[in-house]
């Protein structure tokens, strides 16, 4: 891969495959050091993984605020360790109590979680408290206390209803656990829960239906097409406004400094706090600027190009 190769990748994340090893496979794929991931993704799990790579590494951490879109299925009566039918099991209900729950009384409270509420994170998560992993902690069979986090559902529909197993489409915010939704959702019924499976079908602006397996990123970079599926990072702020520097504004952006409306090709008011694509008379993208209203002056947000 050529290193000028900066930018955004959709890739489908298949099952038995850690985030991390996908992004070691497309180092191997590419032939390039620089890559990294928006946001793990559980082994057991498939879907939407945006990967960075080169000057896009820098999306990495502004990505991570992506909402996201989740199918998950359900079982109900039975809860486990990991919260998802991998672990061990806890407790189970019989089946004649989980098929006496009406289809209304399931679709409600699932439906009573869409919304804000303060979810704990699960034990067996990369979360760390005083610098170890909880997973570690949990393959001890230790169980601390974890302070909740505030997690915003956006969406939430149940799709499909086979009792014991319960199809939804989950539209969520950053940090929340869907393994734990699910487990919440159980205990709210009183029959308890686990996440049988799940399938990320979009973040952000990347849906599952636009994603790459590693096997057709490997046929492509043999026919030497990898970078024609790679996104540049300004694409990614397409919904905000570009800017051409002129000549007296070229160097203060090659050098990462601030600007002034004076060294813009075209004299245009902004809003206080707006954010902007900057570019040179050549087109080329170099960072993302907000404008101070008090100093009026743009200030650099995210670099991606300098020098000349």
């Amino acid at each position: 891969m050529n290193s000028m190769c900066n930018g955004i990748m959709n890739v489908y994340k298949e099952k038995g495959f850690t985030s991390h090893d996908v992004v070691a496979r497309l180092r191997g794929i590419c032939r390039m050091k620089k890559i990294g991931h928006t946001g793990t993704l559980d082994p057991e799990a498939v879907g939407v993984l945006p990967v960075c790579f080169g000057s896009g590494t820098k999306l990495c951490d502004m990505l991570t605020g992506w909402d996201k879109e989740y199918i998950a299925v359900m079982r109900l009566g039975i809860v486990t360790d990991t919260q998802d039918m991998t672990g061990k099991i806890l407790s189970q209900c019989s089946a004649e109590t989980v098929n006496a729950l009406s289809e209304k009384t399931v679709r409600d409270n699932v439906m009573a979680f869409e919304g804000v509420y303060d979810q704990i994170p699960p034990m067996y998560s990369a979360l760390k408290v005083n610098g170890r992993k909880l997973y570690e902690l949990a393959r001890t069979g230790r169980e601390i206390e974890r302070a909740p986090r505030r997690v915003h559902i956006e969406e939430i529909e149940v799709q499909s209803l086979n009792i014991p197993y319960v199809t939804m489409r989950i539209v969520c915010s950053k940090g929340t656990y869907i393994r734990t939704l699910c487990h919440d959702i159980g205990a709210r019924l009183g029959c308890g829960a686990a996440m049988e499976s799940l399938v990320r079908s979009r973040v952000g602006i990347f849906r599952i239906e636009d994603a790459l397996k590693l096997s057709e990123l490997e046929r492509l970079q043999e026919e030497d097409k990898i970078s024609d599926v790679i996104i540049p990072p300004d694409v990614i702020f397409a919904k905000d406004r570009a800017v051409t520097v002129n000549e007296h504004g070229l160097k203060p952006l090659q050098n990462g400094n601030c600007l002034t409306s004076g060294q813009l090709t075209e004299q245009t008011c902004f809003a206080d706090d707006e954010q902007v694509r900057v570019y040179d008379s050549a087109g080329r993208f170099y960072g993302i600027y907000g404008y101070s209203g008090d100093e009026k002056i743009l200030r650099p947000v995210k670099m991606f190009l300098s020098g000349n």
